[in-house]
């Protein structure tokens, strides 16, 4: 696991500050389609307005990441998904919450899009990656994404 701080810099373990926080899970899709990435622009209703991200949202009690995953995506994106393969966690301190955020490759399996939470989207090559405003906790999983594009575009 990767563990960042409130500036996006490496902290040795979640438990560096803020240590009674418990860290909210918080699983997201990596979603390939023909050749490019879905990055999704958070909504004015939502914390970290206008930033970017993968698109996911918070596991419920008594859920898996996976099963959570898949739940938020046909509630957002109203389309159906396959996992294919877990990546690298990343643990973030936000000024106000700990989130672990759980990334996902997956396919789309189903169903047209329709954005019911985000302000729009965009499906990005690996060189657009760096022209986003991507929401603090995500950043990590797009360094993991840029070094691996090939690898995971081939996953799926």
């Amino acid at each position: 696991m990767v563990y960042f701080g409130v500036n996006n810099s490496p902290i040795n373990t979640p438990f560096s500050f803020k240590s009674t926080m418990n860290p909210i899970q918080v699983s997201c899709l990596l979603l390939f389609h023909q050749g490019k990435i879905l990055a999704t622009q958070r909504g004015t209703a939502m914390d970290l307005a206008g930033y970017w991200e993968f698109p996911g949202g918070k596991v419920e009690a008594g859920e898996s990441p996976e099963n959570s995953l898949i739940r938020e995506i046909r509630e957002e994106l109203s389309i159906d998904i396959r996992i294919c393969r877990a990546l690298t966690p990343v643990l973030h301190a936000y000024p106000t919450k700990l989130i672990q955020l759980i990334p996902f490759l997956g396919s789309w399996q189903g169903g047209n899009m329709k954005l019911t939470e985000h302000a729009q989207s965009q499906w990005l090559n690996k060189e657009d990656l760096v022209f986003l405003n991507w929401a603090p906790a995500d950043i990590p999983i797009v360094h993991e994404l840029e070094s691996n594009w090939e690898d995971f575009l081939a996953i799926n």
